[in-house]
């Protein structure tokens, strides 16, 4: 075997600064560079360096992306559908120095003996921030102080041991170090939420509306809570209570340091916020609904069996505005991905972002893949990241990566360190951010009260949408959730004391790509650009975080002893996670049986089908295994298929 080498150069005849990344693939090796700061006119003042044996039988495919900074011209990158083009490097070019030149339309390779020419596409617009890539991660159920209240993190606003609740007269105060995993699902559906923050409803039997608990916000009812709610697990056994020991747990705080030490480490060295609130006092789907379309159209509760009848099992959930955030990015040409982490449960190995209108199973990557991808050309300026939400079909929510309560907090952990890692070890991390956010805050204690937020004025309040069972008018952030963001043009231990809520997302991709807003609730959000002191990047961010920490022989994980058998046998909820789980699956598999009306009758079929949450674990195994099945179908059809781009010799 002979090798050889050329030396590329890059050079562009824009007449600003300039970022420009240069990708080259040969078989399955893959190297890249970024030079920063390129000036308009020049060359690069140093070469990648390409290793190749030019009788291998591998063929060469090139990329590039030229990001053109301080507001001007956007970002623009080479190649078609696959983002390569293809030009092969052979012996004529050995020990020789080749510079490629790249404005916005074109990128011309001179490679002997022909060389080619790739067009430039837009991919993101002129912006006022060097941010090209937004990646946002959403775990689960967790309240800002009890992940961080205990951290150490100087400047925090954050609870301490002489915060309590009060319940059947005995005190509950805060306290670290809180379990790894809680026996019981702690209740967070509305009602349970505003009896969290406002103490018990103002009547008895407990009312089904907003009215009844407009009272002083004073957060001393999680223990009540807890202690009382039926609303959440162990729904295998309603009438078990938390012990009186176990009360207190809600009011539990994580060591950080010790128990969590990934999301402490990117706290301290980037940016913590201890103002994000979730977007309303309720449960995780309307939440989710307002990261993607700043609204929940009125839902304030989990999915129910009312929600199955009425729903579209081809086109899923429409925003009344009509678009999500998707749909924004679409109307601008701006590329975007999702990607979920598939490892773990069948049954929560299925997105809650699937759910919308626009967003097909295609769309949506197995978190596998995620750093390979963001190695390659990668030009999506949107990702967003969902963790496996373990056992949704008998709600155990084992063998998860969301952090639910009733399942370890170490694969999360361990989520989110692919996914920083991932990134800073790509060609992507100088002009990248990553917001690591949570949904809500999952029952927990927390010690400051939400504010008044604006309604998202869209048809989804009181008296204007009939899904708008308990009269809420949205004008009410909910609990705190931790929130970490993270780029190298942050500073360092920061913390930001900034109001943000979950269409704060939304608010920061407009701010940087002019996506435009959807209500008036992202319109008025704050976005999380004002982090964004630092430039040129920072070359001191860690390229590893931590190890994922292990409890102790000592820490056992708490769980309820569970007969999974017998929770198979049991009949479905009226509502629930499993009911989400069922309208995602039902939705999946539409798309896979031929996405038309005809497969949206067969799959209403198969759902009536369903009885037992043990039917919706096999249903959840049959649809994954068709998903498979089509991905790898996908996957053959494309390397058949494949041959080299149509070209434009350069003579």
């Amino acid at each position: 075997m002979s090798t050889d080498t050329v030396q590329i150069y890059v050079e562009t005849t824009i007449t600003e600064a300039a970022s420009i990344t240069l990708w080259h693939k040969r078989g399955k090796q893959m190297q890249s560079k970024v030079w920063e700061l390129v000036l308009g006119g020049s060359k690069t003042n140093s070469p990648l360096e390409i290793s190749f044996d030019p009788n291998d039988g591998n063929v060469d495919a090139w990329a590039v992306k030229l990001t053109m900074l301080n507001g001007v011209g956007g970002v623009y990158q080479s190649g078609g559908g696959d983002n390569w083009t293809t030009c092969p490097l052979t012996s004529d070019v050995a020990g020789k120095a080749i510079t490629f030149s790249v404005d916005a339309s074109t990128l011309t390779m001179p490679i002997p003996p022909k060389g080619v020419t790739s067009q430039m596409r837009q991919v993101a617009p002129s912006q006022r921030f060097n941010i090209d890539n937004v990646f946002v991660l959403m775990l689960e159920n967790h309240s800002f102080d009890n992940i961080f209240a205990f951290s150490g993190i100087k400047g925090i606003q954050a609870a301490t041991t002489s915060d309590t609740n009060s319940f059947g007269g005995h005190p509950y105060p805060v306290y670290s170090t809180a379990p790894w995993a809680m026996p019981t699902d702690p209740g967070h559906e509305f009602l349970d939420v505003l009896t969290q923050l406002c103490g018990p409803p103002s009547s008895k039997p407990p009312p089904q509306s907003w009215t009844s608990y407009q009272q002083p916000i004073t957060n001393g009812g999680f223990v009540d809570s807890y202690a009382t709610t039926t609303s959440e697990a162990p729904w295998w056994d309603p009438h078990e209570k938390p012990s009186s020991t176990e009360r207190g747990e809600i009011m539990a705080c994580f060591d950080t340091l010790t128990q969590l030490p990934v999301i402490h480490a990117l706290a301290s060295n980037f940016a913590i916020c201890d103002a994000w609130h979730s977007s309303l006092p309720g449960p995780t789907w309307p939440n989710r609904f307002f990261v993607h379309g700043a609204s929940s159209a009125g839902w304030t509760a989990s999915p129910g069996i009312h929600n199955i009848i009425g729903w579209n099992y081809v086109d899923g959930f429409t925003y009344p505005s009509g678009a999500s955030i998707y749909d924004k990015l679409n109307q601008k040409a701006m590329g975007w991905r999702v990607y979920q982490d598939e490892q773990g449960a069948k049954s929560g190995a299925v997105p809650q972002v699937l759910s919308l209108k626009g967003v097909g199973n295609d769309d949506i990557h197995d978190f596998k893949t995620f750093a390979q991808d963001v190695q390659g050309p990668y030009p999506y300026a949107y990702t967003f990241i969902e963790p496996n939400y373990g056992d949704t079909a008998l709600e155990t929510y084992k063998d998860g990566s969301s952090q639910h309560p009733m399942d370890s907090v170490q694969n999360g952990e361990a989520l989110i360190k692919a996914t920083y890692e991932a990134i800073r070890n790509s060609p992507l991390w100088a002009s990248s951010l990553l917001i690591i956010t949570y949904d809500e805050h999952g029952g927990f204690y927390d010690s400051v009260a939400p504010q008044a937020a604006p309604p998202p004025n869209d048809g989804s309040g009181a008296g204007t949408s009939s899904i708008n069972e308990t009269g809420f008018p949205f004008n009410l952030f909910g609990v705190r959730v931790p929130a970490v963001i993270v780029s190298p043009q942050i500073a360092a231990a920061t913390v930001d004391h900034t109001p943000y809520d979950h269409a704060s997302v939304s608010a920061t991709l407009h701010a940087i790509f002019a996506t435009g807003t959807m209500t008036a609730r992202d319109a008025a959000a704050n976005s999380v650009t004002s982090l964004l002191t630092v430039y040129p990047p920072r070359t001191d961010c860690p390229k590893t975080l931590p190890q994922v920490a292990e409890p102790s022989s000592t820490d056992a994980l708490a769980a309820a002893p569970i007969d999974e058998a017998v929770l198979a046998a049991q009949p479905l909820p009226e509502e629930g996670n499993a009911i989400g789980t069922l309208l995602l699956l039902a939705k999946r598999d539409a798309h896979l049986s031929g996405d038309d009306a005809a497969a949206a009758e067969a799959v209403k079929a198969r759902v009536a089908a369903i009885k037992t949450r043990g039917d919706l674990a096999a249903y959840a195994e049959e649809v994954q295994a068709k998903l498979l099945a089509a991905r790898a179908a996908r996957s053959a059809a494309a390397i058949e298929d494949l041959e080299t781009p149509e070209v434009e010799p350069v003579y």
